[in-house]
């Protein structure tokens, strides 16, 4: 591809299939960098996922070498001393963090090559994440004198404190496989297995009711902030508005009738 094939490419490239709605990140000769027209572009292709009664699973990839390399410094850079600039930017970043979890539906990070800073961010914002077994992830920001605030918030919600701040202080890298240990990626697989790995975990997510996947992912998220009394009520109460879908009603009797279900779309 051409540098400027590359500059007028769209920056997320979406495949729809049976349910299964593909993204990538398209920007591979700048490792996929956030700039401010790429966080917009994701934005808008999350935000229009929100109201699609028909999706069932998304998935994130990324094109080229790398995952993301987090925020564009060049960009950044261009800015320098515009402090409410900053401030627009770290909240649109986040705005699409949040987007990641209106999502109704599962979505899957693909990782291949790093995930840095932001980047480290976007996976961390993934319900999940498989990443290829030579995969690495740093929120690398202080190595520039800019501690990773942002992408702190994400990924001290995946791994434990005294893991999330050691990589936020020293920005060393952690490989793929320490990443799936501490929680950060679900699966670390050899790149050859990456494409089977992802279809299976969708697959596995898409045969289920998808009525019971958007009432658990939409629960799931809540009640974690919530205190435990509070959250058993939420979950009670989520539960048994599940019961009253059509999809309850026909999981239970296939089960006990040892059929397969048949779940309605």
């Amino acid at each position: 591809m051409s540098v400027q094939a590359d500059l007028n490419a769209p920056l997320i490239l979406r495949e729809d299939q049976d349910g299964l709605v593909t993204l990538t990140l398209n920007r591979p000769r700048h490792y996929n960098a956030l700039s401010e027209e790429m966080l917009a572009a994701l934005k808008t292709e999350l935000d229009a996922l929100a109201d699609d009664e028909t999706l069932r699973c998304v998935v994130l990839r990324a094109a080229g070498k790398a995952f993301c390399a987090g925020h564009d410094l060049r960009q950044m850079h261009s800015h320098l001393g515009e402090e409410d600039y900053y401030r627009q930017l770290f909240a649109t970043c986040s705005g699409v963090m949040q987007s990641l979890l209106a999502v109704p539906v599962p979505v899957i990070a693909v990782i291949q090559g790093v995930a840095t800073a932001a980047g480290c961010q976007l996976v961390a914002s993934c319900d999940l994440a498989v990443a290829t077994d030579s995969a690495r992830f740093a929120v690398s920001g202080i190595n520039a004198g800019l501690f990773c605030s942002t992408p702190s918030v994400a990924l001290s919600r995946n791994v434990s404190a005294k893991r999330a701040f050691e990589m936020l202080v020293t920005a060393r890298f952690i490989n793929a496989a320490t990443a799936a240990d501490w929680g950060l990626i679900n699966h670390a697989v050899p790149e050859a297995e990456l494409d089977g790995a992802v279809t299976a975990l969708a697959t596995s997510i898409m045969e289920k009711s998808p009525a019971a996947i958007r009432h658990g992912k939409a629960m799931f998220y809540r009640q974690r902030q919530l205190p435990l009394d509070e959250a058993y009520r939420f979950a009670g109460e989520v539960m048994a508005r599940n019961m009253m879908e059509a999809d309850a009603a026909e999981g239970i009797d296939a089960f006990l009738n040892k059929r397969a279900a048949q779940w309605q779309y």
